[in-house]
């Protein structure tokens, strides 16, 4: 279990580390990345200014001794100033980090509270109606757009129906607050959700059809205690870990859904960053969004053993 757990950590560095060398990359394949930093306004610069700038952000270095300063300043949680708002951009992504987490959240718990169960009532079921609801939830959970199925609700509930907001995270007592997280939380969770019943229903199959669930209710238990006290348990290990990398790419690919609700998170800021050409402040959120998929991987992992302690690593 030790070594596979230091294994892992290693890997997870190597991979933190990939993923800033990719960024510094990418910022370095286009034009002059001077660029990045003189707005469009100081364009027609003479050259002695130029040379100017680019010594005073380093830019006239090599690019490998570029990338050691440049990661140097990470690895001390310095990512520089917006160029945009001329502000750090540690700062920036603190204040957008709660309204991502608490979206990415109640999606999550929505997503496992009601993937999970109908999972488990399908495999339950088979052959059945229910069973078959449950498959073609799945295939429309996993085929629809988040961006398509957004703009449907907002027409629906915010336009035609006006029962919910359409946009903006709300203020005020918490039930008017509630009211905002109803539309982009359901279309965040819309997939996840069939992920964890097509998931919870594989899985309940395989064990509803081992030996000692036969023989469980060959000694008369009944039926609903082998299939929430025993075989639920068992088939929980792939979805109980699916959930770790589940709820990291509710925080990392809210992207589509923050800027459709205009939801003020992580999501929406890597995208006006992009459009705003701000380097800075979106090779901090990507950086950001790498350090917590890693981490719930890592964190996945570990589940295994949690859940199943016949499970061992070598």
């Amino acid at each position: 279990m030790r070594i596979f757990l230091i294994r892992r950590a290693v890997l997870a560095v190597f991979t933190l580390w990939g993923v800033t060398l990719i960024v510094f990359i990418l910022s370095r394949l286009g034009p002059d990345p001077l660029l990045i930093f003189v707005r469009s306004e100081t364009y027609g610069l003479n050259e002695e200014t130029i040379e100017k700038l680019k010594a005073k952000w380093g830019l006239d270095r090599p690019l490998i001794v570029q990338y050691g300063v440049w990661l140097g300043r990470v690895a001390r949680g310095d990512l520089g100033n917006s160029i945009g708002a001329d502000r750090p951009v540690t700062k920036i992504i603190r204040e957008k980090i709660p309204a991502t987490l608490q979206l990415g959240l109640i999606a999550w718990l929505f997503s496992t509270a009601v993937g999970i169960p109908l999972g488990v009532l399908s495999a339950v079921k088979r052959g059945s109606l229910w069973d078959y609801f449950g498959r073609f939830i799945a295939l429309i959970g996993q085929a629809t757009p988040a961006f398509w199925l957004a703009m449907v609700l907002i027409l629906i509930f915010a336009v035609w129906l006006d029962l919910l907001p359409s946009a903006s995270k709300g203020s005020g007592s918490l039930w008017n607050q509630a009211r905002y997280f109803v539309l982009p939380a359901a279309v965040l969770a819309f997939d996840p959700w069939a992920t964890y019943l097509r998931l919870t229903r594989s899985s309940m199959l395989e064990v509803l059809d081992s030996e000692y669930v036969r023989l469980g209710r060959a000694k008369g238990v009944g039926g609903w205690k082998i299939i929430w006290k025993h075989a639920l348990r068992n088939a929980l290990i792939q979805p109980i870990t699916t959930s770790a990398l589940v709820f990291a790419a509710f925080i990392t690919g809210a992207v589509f859904v923050e800027t459709i609700f205009a939801w003020p998170g992580l999501g929406r800021l890597a995208v006006q960053s992009s459009l705003d050409n701000d380097f800075p402040v979106l090779a901090g959120v990507t950086l950001l969004f790498g350090v917590i998929y890693v981490a719930l991987n890592f964190l996945a992992d570990m589940a295994y053993a949690l859940v199943d302690p016949r499970i061992r690593y070598t």
